[in-house]
């Protein structure tokens, strides 16, 4: 009975172990499947980012000046416009 009820245990511990590293595992933290499809100032744009390699999509992640993050197709002249004078800016 003891040996039952300690294989248990070590079933349960092995299960509540499995969820907790399938929770942290190392995906992308930010990932795209909606595009904003209207050109923006590039004035109003803080910063960009690429998401990563591993999302479905590959996209730009347009930061604005009052912090709110717009996904756009990195394909858009306009987003390349933007992504363009960000970078002379930074110079």
């Amino acid at each position: 009975m003891k040996a039952a009820n300690i294989l248990l245990l070590c079933m349960l511990g092995a299960a509540l172990l499995s969820t907790v590293l399938c929770q942290h595992s190392g995906g992308p933290d930010d990932c795209c499947f909606q595009f904003y499809r209207l050109p923006m100032n590039k004035k109003f744009v803080a910063s960009y980012s690429v998401t990563d390699n591993r999302c479905p999509f590959r996209a730009v992640i347009l930061t604005g000046k009052k912090g709110r993050n717009i996904c756009a197709d990195p394909s858009q002249p306009w987003v390349k416009n933007v992504m363009n004078f960000l970078d002379r800016m930074s110079f």
